[in-house]
């Protein structure tokens, strides 16, 4: 059983531990088009970053996802990632990807113990793609995700962030292709986390009710029968005939607060208690100042958990979070 309980006696099984806050992207929603990344000295070296992991699989975290930022951008991500799956106790390792590097890193992932794999691919438009993600190649991120197929991961899903007036007129074709390519795939609903230029988020809020009714007059959608114990927030339903599942996050329109069961690292070593409030424990003070001493980093870990809020309050049109998404770690 989880060491790791809060004051209201939901149990920690889930890191979501970011390996960079560097991107090959730079996504509307999730990033400013001229952003500052962290120092050298500020980030978390490889050991650091599997000191921590090894600490929360010895306090009950059963599954650990890698994030970004993009990943696959940090040297050495491949031996990170074996020296994670090889700790005692640890279910599951799985890891978020724009899929722009996937044709590359595939195979040796799978080899590391990366298990599953979610893939972010907002658009199916090339042209539309470059400007959501401001230059990238929708080319690039089709053969990844077919590197990605053929690399036997367990299972592969498309996540989409679906924006009212921008990509909305995508949610069954973003679907259909879940399908003829056997993958999984959830809907998003936009979060306001830092100042954004390109559109204001009040008015391209899209909840996935919304997207759930788009989603009921072109497909037979019937319950999931899936469960993971240490699933992250999606709720999952499932197209008849099919093996393909769909997700619904929605933090903006279904506080899925009461039954959350992780906490997110930063690549600074901020210890996120709530993807909404600014709850925050200093890990890399604790690594840097005691080396090695894995008690010394478990006591601090457990003692946070009396700081993680009861829920989050999203409000489109007020940015009381300034961190990007791409610096919170997924």
């Amino acid at each position: 059983m989880s060491q790791l309980i809060d004051s209201f006696d939901r149990h920690v099984r889930y890191l979501r531990l970011s390996v960079t806050d560097r991107c090959n992207l730079r996504c509307t929603y999730c990033m400013a088009e001229d952003m500052v990344f962290l120092p050298k000295a500020k980030v978390l070296s490889l050991e650091e970053l599997a000191l921590i992991a090894k600490a929360f699989v010895e306090l009950g975290v059963e599954k650990i996802r890698l994030t970004g930022g993009e990943p696959l951008v940090r040297q050495g991500i491949i031996e990170l990632a074996r020296q994670i799956h090889q700790i005692d106790g640890l279910r599951e390792l799985v890891m978020t990807t724009n899929g722009v590097l996937l044709d590359k890193f595939s195979s040796p992932l799978v080899d590391a113990g990366v298990s599953r794999i979610n893939v972010s691919i907002d658009s199916l438009r090339a042209d539309r793609f470059k400007r959501l993600t401001r230059f990238g190649d929708l080319e690039d991120v089709l053969r990844g995700i077919e590197a990605a197929r053929q690399a036997a991961f367990k299972k592969i899903k498309i996540n989409a962030v679906i924006l009212r007036g921008i990509n909305d007129d995508e949610v069954i074709d973003l679907t259909r292709f879940a399908v003829q390519n056997e993958l999984d795939i959830s809907f998003i609903e936009e979060m306001p986390l830092g100042e954004i230029s390109s559109h204001s988020r009040s008015g391209t809020q899209m909840n996935s009710e919304q997207i759930h009714e788009m989603l009921e007059r072109e497909f037979s959608i019937i319950e999931s029968s899936y469960h993971d114990p240490a699933a992250g927030p999606s709720r999952y339903q499932q197209i008849a005939g099919t093996e393909t599942k769909i997700g619904f996050i929605s933090p903006m329109s279904n506080n899925f607060c009461a039954s959350c069961n992780r906490v997110r690292l930063t690549v600074e070593g901020r210890l996120l208690l709530c993807l909404g409030n600014e709850h925050s424990l200093d890990l890399r003070e604790i690594v840097r100042a005691h080396p090695g001493d894995l008690d010394k980093l478990k006591q601090a870990i457990t003692a946070s958990m009396v700081r993680k809020p009861e829920r989050h309050h999203f409000d489109p049109d007020d940015i009381t979070i300034t961190r990007y998404m791409s610096a919170t770690g997924g």
